[in-house]
């Protein structure tokens, strides 16, 4: 009954037109931005290292960077690729690319919108959706309907999913009870949340990097030990992304579907979960913020995402499925099991390493991604939570409440059925890129006249520096001069 009730709500949330809905804002930010996230390529990795140092609070650009960056690394990049492979075919990952390239541009709108409509909260820089909802839309109602949903899927729906990735990769390599894999994660990711948004944020700008280099590191050589598949590998998925392979023309509407779906769930473009780390940062100008964020929606997919389906692809350890279960395409290397999981990944490592060291590789890689996301999640759930009840006395104690409950979702998610989990997890993430991308559509002439005065100062030869009034910008009052 309950499995009937979540397939159906699921579906719902991701119909057509949501898809449709995430393709037209990335092309309509992109074509409004002149395609800010080409443009300033160059200038989004340099701004990594930037900050304003008058500003005494808030993170660097570099740990914002790092803290979305562990919330668009994770099982997405693992799980969620062979998902998409496994539905979708190989064309799905063409889709993640698209859709990443112009979520790039969407990324950028909402982090800007995030560092104009930030506060000052005891301390810390909070923003994100909520806010930017309440200030610039004057929808008070909607800002609260999204807050409501980002502290319930970020802290009770989403960390399931990522904590359930990590018990079933060690529990297939190493024999482990992942009741035993879930206390340990439950209790490794209290202590670092109990340390707040500083400590989060020390966590992930040393493992959320490290670990994505030598994740591409590892995916490069077993690349290059295949270089001979790589050439058909690409043709093969070119080919499926339009409809034009024979096996898989008779489910290119899976294609673009799963691959638009695991694309926003890997790189959250749109979702509204990183411009609340985006708020976080302290920079002189919000678009400075906005060109680190579009950058890490790059860095996840199209180098994290690629590297995996790249592997999986080029060793052929992945198995297709029609929308009735049917098998289009069977894997000859390796028994995989009925449904698309972290086998994909760990088979195609241990042609190289071997099938011990290989899964061993894959669930060390995964336990990293996975934990820093489960990080990135609680701060987007405390964050919402603060805007909720943040003026009220009762905030210090809703705040431990949601930790305790995380904690929890951890562990449940542990000893869980892969499946159900990832659709609870669907469930989250669709109900708000629904809400903050019709959010960022209507706000979106505020981004386009701060990336335009922040254009006209950098021809200036300056280093830009924001005026809300300047712009006509109302409820901008951190910015006020």
């Amino acid at each position: 009954m309950m499995e009937n009730i979540i397939n159906t709500v699921n579906d719902w949330v991701w119909s057509t037109p949501l898809v449709v809905l995430c393709l037209a804002a990335g092309l309509y930010f992109s074509f409004g931005t002149r395609f800010v996230q080409v443009r300033r390529f160059g200038e989004m990795a340099r701004l990594l290292f930037s900050t304003d140092k008058s500003q005494k609070t808030g993170i660097t650009s570099f740990q914002a960077f790092a803290m979305a960056l562990s919330g668009r690394v994770g099982t997405g990049n693992i799980v969620g690729v062979a998902t998409a492979i496994g539905y979708g075919g190989p064309g799905a990952i063409v889709w993640m690319w698209i859709i990443a390239f112009l979520g790039a541009g969407s990324a950028f709108a909402e982090a800007t919108l995030a560092q104009i409509f930030k506060e000052n909260h005891k301390g810390e820089y909070r923003g994100g959706p909520a806010y930017y909802i309440e200030k610039g839309l004057k929808a008070k109602w909607l800002a609260v309907v999204f807050a409501a949903c980002a502290v319930l899927a970020c802290g009770v729906l989403l960390p399931p999913v990522q904590a359930n990735g990590i018990a079933e990769s060690f529990a297939n390599t190493l024999s482990i009870n992942p009741a035993w894999i879930g206390l340990v994660v439950a209790l490794l990711i209290g202590v670092v949340i109990i340390g707040g948004v500083k400590r989060i944020a020390n966590v992930a700008q040393i493992v959320a990097p490290f670990m994505a280099i030598i994740y591409i590191l590892l995916a490069i050589v077993i690349l290059i030990v295949h270089a001979s598949e790589v050439p058909a590998v690409f043709h093969n998925m070119i080919q499926s992304a339009f409809g034009m392979n024979e096996v898989f023309g008779g489910i290119l509407g899976s294609t673009i579907a799963w691959g638009v779906k695991r694309g926003i769930y890997s790189n959250e473009a749109g979702q509204g979960t990183a411009p609340i780390v985006a708020a976080a940062a302290k920079v002189s100008h919000p678009v400075k913020q906005g060109l680190v964020q579009a950058f890490s929606v790059y860095v996840d997919t199209l180098l994290v995402c690629t590297a995996t389906a790249v592997m999986i692809l080029a060793c052929q350890t992945y198995n297709v499925y029609d929308a009735n279960g049917g098998l289009l395409f069977g894997s000859t290397v390796a028994q995989l099991g009925d449904e698309p999981n972290v086998l994909y990944t760990s088979a195609a490592i241990s042609t190289l390493l071997g099938a011990k060291i290989g899964g061993l590789v894959v669930s060390t890689a995964l336990f990293f991604f996975a934990f820093t996301t489960i990080m990135a999640y609680y701060y987007y759930a405390e964050t919402n939570l603060v805007y909720l009840f943040g003026k009220g006395r009762k905030e210090q104690t809703l705040i431990w409440i949601l930790r305790v409950l995380l904690i929890i979702a951890v562990f449940y998610g542990s000893i869980n059925n892969a499946g159900l989990i990832w659709k609870v997890g669907d469930i989250g993430v669709g109900t708000m890129a629904w809400i903050n991308i019709i959010a960022i559509l209507l706000l979106s002439m505020i981004p386009f006249k701060a990336l335009r005065s922040y254009e006209k100062q950098k021809k200036a030869g300056r280093d830009p520096e924001f005026d809300p009034d300047e712009l006509n910008i109302k409820n901008a009052d951190f910015w006020k001069k």
